[in-house]
């Protein structure tokens, strides 16, 4: 296990509170981010932007880094790169991302990546679904663990789930590139979809009548998981295979929504095959 938390170290998040108290000190409250141009997202953080660069299908249109980030990602010139890239202070970046943002000194605005369709699992065996998560820290958290336990798509509805963004990518630590993203207009319809592909679909559930491990069934599995507070949808729970929990020994019985995910993934992949 690495020493970084989603790609930020003890020293990124020193120098990112010095900047902040500098700003305030020389001027009050920094101002928030602005917009990033029409048609781009902007992403930061050195795993989030190595993996942007070493992902081919990612369309960068520009990039704003400082002399440290530069040595650190081994770019070499910037102008042999295929995109714009300008040298830049810490602080420049700071407008873009707004205050708070550990962006470890490089920002790239980039299109943002296409998502694909239920009809493109082709011969997925391990899916998860996402049922009206919104919060992007736990999404990037969630895709994090997706990729390390081979997940092969993640499915989320068009609405009322988080656009991808920097806080999000942050979040994934790279991961972002690697994960294939379906977006659906209706989960139920998805999971019935699902179910026709030959999957069983899993809803997580803190009072499900059955443990995990003992639920799942066949080569194909869907994990599906709530939001946070309210957990699966009344519509989600009917469609669903079945619906089952994490065995928890301790006195608290719900784990946060990244957590469950993670831990349902390495039951559902030793199921699988491959742990």
């Amino acid at each position: 296990m690495n020493n970084e938390n989603n790609g930020k170290t003890p020293k990124d998040s020193h120098y990112a509170r010095l900047r902040r108290a500098h700003r305030e000190r020389q001027g009050g409250p920094a101002q928030p981010p602005s917009a990033p141009p029409e048609g781009l997202v902007r992403l930061y953080g050195l795993h989030t932007v190595r993996a942007a660069l070493d992902n081919p299908d990612r369309k960068i249109a520009r990039m704003f880094i400082t002399r440290n980030a530069a040595q650190r990602l081994e770019l070499g010139p910037l102008d042999a790169l295929p995109f714009p890239a300008e040298l830049v202070e810490p602080r420049a970046i700071d407008t873009l991302t707004g205050p708070d943002a550990v962006h470890q000194g490089v920002l790239i605005e980039a299109r943002p990546r296409k998502t694909r369709t239920l009809a493109s699992l082709g011969d997925a065996r391990l899916v998860l679904v996402l049922d009206q998560v919104t919060d992007p820290h736990n999404v990037g958290a969630i895709m994090r663990s997706a990729v390390a336990f081979g997940v092969d798509a993640l499915v989320t509805t068009g609405r009322h789930s988080p656009a991808e963004s920097g806080v999000l990518a942050k979040s994934a630590s790279g991961a972002l590139e690697h994960l294939d993203h379906i977006e659906v207009r209706n989960l139920a319809d998805a999971l019935t979809g699902l179910h026709s592909a030959g999957f069983q679909t899993v809803g997580l559930d803190s009072d499900g009548p059955l443990v995990l491990e003992e639920t799942l069934k066949g080569s194909k599995v869907a994990l599906v998981l709530g939001a946070e507070g309210k957990g699966l949808r009344h519509k989600t729970r009917e469609t669903v295979t079945k619906l089952a929990r994490l065995d928890m020994p301790g006195a608290i019985r719900s784990l946060n929504v990244s957590n469950a995910a993670a831990v349902s993934l390495y039951i559902a992949r030793r199921h699988l095959g491959g742990l």
